[in-house]
């Protein structure tokens, strides 16, 4: 057997930390000013954001822990810490919008006359710290769910700012009050469809799923490809992280050219092709008297009689 070890994932904490703190700032000033104006769509603007900073922290949380040596218990570390919180963030915007979502229907049939100018203004303000602190994670939302989970948040932030500065100038030329839970409905509703793509996926991630970008077939290919192997069996790949995947497979190997080279370069393979990080292989002979009890049903075969048994 044989195992792989991971680079160190870069590290986030200083677009956390700012992050985290600018939108704490803005949720407070939000929130006062939703109150003062009587605009729904303020408090449901500033209820998300504060979601979102909840979802920062987790991700900055998860980010610390996934960097922590393995331990006697945690023979892999605190990685897979990354994939709860992507999960837990999930989770939490949903139910956000789900409470947010039933104050605006029954607001509806009483809609409350809003302070449409202030309305535009602090969302206004929203457009540029969102869209500033979804830069920070730009470049690592690509490669790791978390991140993406954090990113995702604030851009969607940005584009539900946008809605409310809309929903107050229609408000301002037409008087139409019932605008303001319109389009808290909206915001509801796009912070849903934004989310249930990360929720989707880090269910898949949490139940040890191939993540999306490893095709599992591809990688069986690659392995049977490989010098004097006859079969791979108990092939296994799964996330450990948002940014790490593991495997396991069992090799029936009929030849004797089988060492550390050979074990090197299919596992250097398997990370520049597939990104998979740790990589874990048993050789087998194929013996039939003795073989893998993982391994595939094997075809019966014929005795010295002329009976068939099977292995």
């Amino acid at each position: 057997m044989s195992g792989t070890h991971s680079h160190a994932a870069p590290s986030y904490s200083r677009a956390f930390a700012v992050g985290i703190a600018i939108n704490l700032v803005f949720v407070a000033v939000e929130a006062a000013f939703g109150v003062l104006s009587g605009s729904l769509a303020l408090l449901a603007d500033a209820g998300h954001n504060l979601s979102d900073v909840l979802g920062l922290v987790l991700a900055w949380a998860a980010s610390l822990l996934a960097r922590r040596r393995p331990t006697a218990r945690h023979t892999y570390g605190l990685r897979s810490s990354s994939i709860l919180a992507a999960l837990l963030n999930a989770f939490l915007l949903l139910v956000a919008m789900g409470g947010i979502s039933w104050e605006a229907v029954r607001r509806m049939g009483h809609p409350a006359p809003v302070a449409s100018g202030t309305i535009m203004a602090v969302a206004g303000a929203g457009i540029i710290i969102n869209t500033a602190t979804a830069l920070l994670f730009w470049k690592g939302r690509k490669n790791d769910l978390n991140i993406r989970g954090a990113f995702l948040h604030m851009a969607a932030d940005a584009g539900v700012s946008l809605g409310v500065v809309l929903a107050g100038a229609l408000i301002h030329f037409t008087g139409w009050a019932w605008m303001d839970p319109i389009v808290t409905l909206a915001i509801a509703a796009l912070i849903f469809l934004g989310t249930w793509g990360l929720l989707k996926d880090s269910v898949n991630l949490a139940l040890q799923a191939v993540p999306k970008s490893i095709t599992l077939p591809l990688v069986r290919e690659r392995l049977i490809q490989a010098p004097g192997v006859s079969e791979v069996h108990d092939l296994h790949v799964w996330a450990m992280s948002t940014t790490e995947a593991a495997l396991t497979a069992h090799l029936v190997v009929r030849s004797p050219q089988v060492d550390d080279s050979f074990l090197s370069q299919l596992k250097r393979q398997l990370h520049d092709e597939f990104g998979i990080e740790h990589v874990t292989l048993q050789i087998e002979a194929g013996d039939l008297s003795n073989c893998c009890q993982l391994a595939p049903a094997l075809a019966p075969r014929r005795t010295n009689e002329g009976e068939a048994s099977h292995v």
